[in-house]
């Protein structure tokens, strides 16, 4: 379980990335990188830190499943993620 201090700056990073995500995209079709760089950093969606998003564990995150390996793991072996199922041969 990360920080809650963590968690919260995930969330609160979320929400400005999403804010400003039209205006970045308009900006960047123009090529008006003056105005790009006025924007605030942390609305960039390359600096976030992809999270888990049941306990915002920061490592070994799948995206496409949006958790970590440690809880992707554990909801596959009870059959909690539809199309996963332990590989045998």
């Amino acid at each position: 379980m990360a920080k809650k201090s963590k968690i919260a700056k995930y969330q609160k990073q979320q929400a400005l990335i999403q804010q400003y995500a039209s205006l970045r995209q308009e900006l960047k079709e123009k090529k008006d990188y003056a105005a790009l760089r006025k924007l605030p950093k942390e609305a960039n969606p390359i600096r976030c830190k992809h999270r888990d998003h049941l306990d915002g564990r920061p490592r070994g995150y799948m995206r496409q499943f949006g958790l970590s390996r440690i809880n992707f793991r554990k909801y596959a072996l009870q059959g909690l993620l539809p199309g996963v199922k332990k590989a045998s041969w």
